[in-house]
Formats: C-alpha cells, structure tokens, sequence
C-alpha cells in the first residue's frame, strides 16, 4: 500500500521545498468528500501505479485508507518527470467519469508497407461506477494496413459504462511512414 503525508501549506514555496526533497505532490478529491491535499515519495508512487492489478489502487494518508484513480497528472516540460497527480477516490456504487487507458496487442501488417503505428487516444473517458469500468480497453492491431483505424465505436459497448467520446473519434491506426 501507498503510504503518503498530508501537507500543512498549500503555498507554493512550500510545494517546491516537498518537489526538492523527492515527493510528488498530490490532490485527493470525491463526492460528498473533503478534499485533502497529500505529497508520496515519486520512486514510491511510479513504482505503485506500474505494479497496480486494477483501475483504482489503495493509498494511505493521514491514518485514512482508500482506494484511488488516477484522474489527471502533469509532468515538467523539460524533464518530462511527474510533478503533480489528481487522484479521485473511488467510491463503490457512485457513478462518474473515469480514464481508461488504452492497450494494443499485435504487430500490424501495415508495417511490412512502410507504415506506423499511431495511437491517438491514450486513455478513453467512461462513465459509470468504478466496480463496472474495465482495467483497460484492448485492441488487437494485427489485421490494420496503412490508412486503416480503429475508432471509438469499434469498440464494443456495455450496459455497465458508458464510452463518453465521439464514435468517430480514431484511437488507434497506421500511417504512411514519411
């Protein structure tokens, strides 16, 4: 389990002495919920979320357990290393929007044509309660030649989440090579 601090200040001179000492500065939020403004030690937190089983994993923080998504996060535009997370709590039963992230199996054939392969949608947003989202959307690439995609509704659909993107929206597909 992922155990993190609660911070006091919420400045920013406050954030960047947390960043100096090597934690990675997080916002905890979720319905009906205080929000809660928390650090983890960044080797920690990347090792957590590339070893997690599901869409939500456990976090500890001030004494308090929960199970958290990752809803958004931003890296440093020249390091590209994480410098601040969004993390939403999910709560069994509460229906709300999630990212779904997006994996791809197969080695297309339009590679042998001088093509690559382009994923345009890394994450895709769902709705529905957190005990019905999918850990993630896999999408088997092996039969897409250059100039074809796949979109949003080649996806298939359940009654448990909704997909909230356009159906015309490509998430994958193979492009000519320059």
């Amino acid at each position: 389990m992922l155990e993190g601090i609660v911070r006091e200040s919420i400045g920013k001179s406050a954030a960047k002495k947390l960043r100096r000492d090597g934690y990675l500065i997080a916002n905890i939020y979720g319905k009906g919920l205080e929000n809660i403004h928390a650090a983890f030690k960044v080797g920690e937190f990347i090792r957590t979320v590339r070893h997690k089983e599901t869409l939500a994993f456990p976090i500890k923080v001030g004494g308090k357990e929960m199970n958290v998504v990752i809803q958004e996060y931003q890296l440093h535009p020249v390091t590209d290393q994480i410098i601040h997370v969004d993390l939403m709590v999910a709560q069994p039963g509460v229906v709300t929007h999630y990212m779904v992230p997006v994996k791809t199996v197969g080695t297309p054939k339009g590679l042998k044509n001088k093509g690559v392969l382009a994923i345009s949608k890394k994450r895709i947003k769902v709705k529905g309660a957190i005990e019905k989202i999918p850990e993630n959307f896999t999408l088997d690439v092996s039969d897409l030649d250059v100039g074809d995609a796949i979109l949003i509704r080649d996806i298939p659909e359940s009654e448990d989440y909704k997909i909230m993107v356009a159906g015309r929206v490509p998430v994958v597909g193979v492009i000519k090579a320059k």
